[in-house]
């Protein structure tokens, strides 16, 4: 059961919260998020470790399968100021970071901050919104800050960015260029639900007999931040470390891989396994823990050759190949 009321953040002299407590104020968060969101266990999980370990997430799937809905509950269950920019194709970096307007009182311009100022943004359809626009959001989430007029104000944190993108239709969309797609720590697919969970996200809108959601705030963002805290304090064996950078290193020289995964793509591997080990109580990463993220993480930042793209080769199975054929750590110590 989730707690009545959100936990309080700690002040920042106190040592970062223990293992043990990360992972349960996680299993209140996903509980909470799952009293709205039906299925994509899996999905949910990931986008929640990937924001535990500071990084941004991009669902890319089909319209009508509950994306907005789990970005919304999840800044809901963490406690996180919400905001939603649908993205089109006249949208305007302004229309994003903010700008500077006339202030009647003083007859000064002054910055008005855009909705980006938040705890978690969500980019909807991030991929119908013209170049231009997409690299004002890259500045915000590389840098952690927006420029405007040559100054720079500094966004709130934690901040993250939870973008959506519809990969079946094109006509009227601008395609994610590499820089910003390497700026994803994971793409995930929700998928389509069985009919069992479709069943029960029919039941649950009768009971609700409204469209909207609310899911119950579990922590704050000061807590977040406390629970971030934590996890950068987890160390990784060097064995798991070489592991990743092997991972990476395999998808350049593949020979479906015109240009494989950057360090980044190893570093995030390293991250990401961390916040996924101390979800599941753990002080110590596993390779396993690295083979459950490797494709969200590495396959959006492979570039194919055109022999792989005529033969309708996905990158997720290249990166799974990988899988199959870089030899993992023998023995992993526990800390």
């Amino acid at each position: 059961m989730t707690s009545e009321h959100p936990r309080t953040a700690r002040t920042t002299d106190q040592p970062p919260l223990g293992v043990e407590e990360i992972a349960a104020l996680g299993q209140d968060v996903m509980r909470a998020v799952r009293t709205v969101v039906v299925g994509s266990l899996d999905a949910l999980e990931i986008a929640l470790a990937s924001i535990l370990a500071g990084g941004h997430v991009l669902f890319e799937d089909v319209p009508g399968l509950g994306k907005t809905v789990a970005a919304r509950s999840i800044a809901q269950a963490l406690g996180l100021d919400f905001a939603r920019m649908q993205c089109t194709p006249d949208l305007l970096p302004a229309d994003i970071t903010g700008s500077y307007v006339l202030d009647p009182a003083t007859a000064e311009f002054v910055f008005r901050p855009g909705p980006v100022f938040t705890g978690l943004f969500l980019a909807d359809e991030i991929n119908r919104t013209a170049p231009k626009t997409q690299s004002a959001l890259l500045e915000a989430m590389a840098e952690g800050q927006v420029s405007a007029e040559g100054r720079t104000f500094a966004l709130p944190t934690p901040f993250h960015v939870v973008a959506t993108a519809n990969p079946v239709e094109h006509e009227g969309t601008y395609p994610l260029p590499e820089a910003q797609l390497d700026r994803f720590m994971v793409r995930l697919a929700v998928g389509y639900p069985d009919r069992q969970d479709e069943a029960e996200i029919v039941h649950r809108r009768l009971v609700r007999r409204t469209e909207a959601t609310r899911v119950e705030q579990v922590t704050d963002a000061g807590t977040v931040r406390e629970m971030q805290r934590g996890v950068e304090g987890v160390s990784v064996d060097p064995d798991v470390v070489r592991y990743c950078v092997d991972l990476a290193a395999a998808t350049r020289s593949h020979h479906a891989v015109e240009v494989g995964a950057s360090p980044r793509g190893s570093q995030n591997l390293v991250l990401l396994a961390r916040a996924v080990a101390v979800l599941a109580g753990r002080d110590h990463v596993l390779p396993d823990d690295v083979k459950k993220i490797a494709v969200p993480v590495l396959a959006h930042r492979l570039t194919l050759t055109p022999a792989a793209w005529a033969a309708d080769t996905d990158p997720a199975t290249v990166v799974a190949s990988v899988l199959a054929t870089v030899p993992g750590p023998a023995a992993v110590p526990s800390r």
